[in-house]
């Protein structure tokens, strides 16, 4: 009987690199992918996917597996820029990779991959899949601290039929054990970090090249206007960087961004008192349950970024669809925009968009 194929979803790093490794260990038929999902005509691009590409064929000959690149440019930038630019055309700060793997490693890579012949689809998350009484679950990593299922909340159930993620039991230290002594030219490659197609480049520099900047007044809370912005979009909440307030206020403490005006383009900053920035609460929309029924209202974890620990909540369903979370311990900048990722003791159990802060 053949071997089952898997087709893995190869990026030029370390963990798909070792993700690979492991499932032709385990008597897998193993192709490897690279997905192309930017392209730019700028030749100091950090994004640049040549570099990515000639790891994977490094890694795919050493593993003597066959290997295909896949262009998926267009979706991308219908599916997950477009949307990347709306949210900052309207003040908020939303999260690309979250749709990206929605909309693109468990979409259009998943069709291509099946037709390639492929059993199952693989990816290097750091996370896991159970089938349990018909439902598919999306377990957390054995490290922690790399644990991915934030990225994954909303990836529908269905798209997690037929998925493998190989690391979800080990931990980023034992995945670098593995690739050095497999001698994977990715071996000692750095993690990419921030958004793809930013990559080192000035961010907003970047964003100027596609959104109008509208410079407007930075502003406290008791009214005082204390310096100029560059445009909203350029910042989000708890920042403290790149304001240009230094000295406004002599030495004690450190400006802050605690709230954006977008219908009069101002930009409010406190010095000193993080308190404005603490809410007790937040609405979310565009829900995604995966392997989970919610009842009306249900006490679990929620992470609101994804470099936080899980923080205890209790999530009320609303009738617009929606659901309101109310947090046991205030919880600071959290953010319009980003996802609020719930959390049972194993799994992911989805998650939705943050649209209001509740104080």
């Amino acid at each position: 009987m053949p071997a089952k194929r898997v087709v893995v979803g190869m990026s030029g790093g370390v963990d798909s690199s070792v993700a690979a490794l492991i499932l032709k260990q385990k008597g897998f038929d193993v192709v490897g992918l690279f997905m192309v999902n930017w392209e730019e005509n700028d030749p100091s691009d950090a994004c640049s996917a040549e570099g990515d590409f000639a790891d994977v064929v490094r890694v795919c000959t050493a593993l003597d597996i066959p290997y295909y690149s896949v262009n998926f440019a267009e979706q991308y930038r219908e599916r997950v820029f477009a949307y990347f630019l709306e949210e900052y055309a309207a003040g908020r700060t939303p999260n690309p990779d979250v749709l990206c793997n929605r909309e693109i490693k468990f979409g259009p890579f998943k069709e291509y991959a099946q037709n390639l012949g492929a059993d199952f689809i693989a990816t290097g998350h750091y996370c896991g899949v159970s089938r349990e009484g018909g439902r598919v679950r999306l377990l957390k990593a054995a490290d922690g601290g790399k644990d991915q299922t934030y990225f994954l909340n909303q990836v529908r159930e269905d798209q997690l039929e037929r998925v493998i993620f190989p690391l979800g039991g080990l931990l980023k230290s034992e995945v670098r054990e593995i690739a050095q002594k497999a001698g994977l030219a990715t071996a000692e490659k750095r993690d990419s970090t921030g958004i793809c197609f930013i990559g080192e480049r000035n961010f907003r520099k970047f964003l100027s090249g596609y959104l109008p900047a509208k410079p407007g007044k930075i502003v406290t809370l008791g009214g005082e206007c204390v310096g100029e912005h560059q445009g909203l979009m350029y910042y989000t909440l708890g920042q403290r960087r790149g304001l240009d307030l230094g000295g406004k206020k002599g030495e004690e403490g450190r400006w802050f961004v605690v709230k954006k005006d977008l219908e009069n383009n101002i930009l409010y900053v406190s010095h000193g008192d993080e308190s404005p920035l603490y809410s007790r609460a937040c609405r979310v929309q565009k829900l995604n349950w995966i392997g989970f029924d919610p009842p009306p209202s249900f006490d679990c974890g929620v992470k609101l970024r994804y470099r936080q620990s899980e923080q205890a909540a209790r999530v009320t369903l609303t009738d617009d669809g929606g659901a309101t979370v109310e947090y046991e311990k205030p919880q600071r900048a959290v953010t319009e925009g980003q996802y609020a990722v719930f959390y049972d003791d194993r799994a992911c159990l989805g998650g939705g968009v943050i649209t209001q802060i509740i104080y």
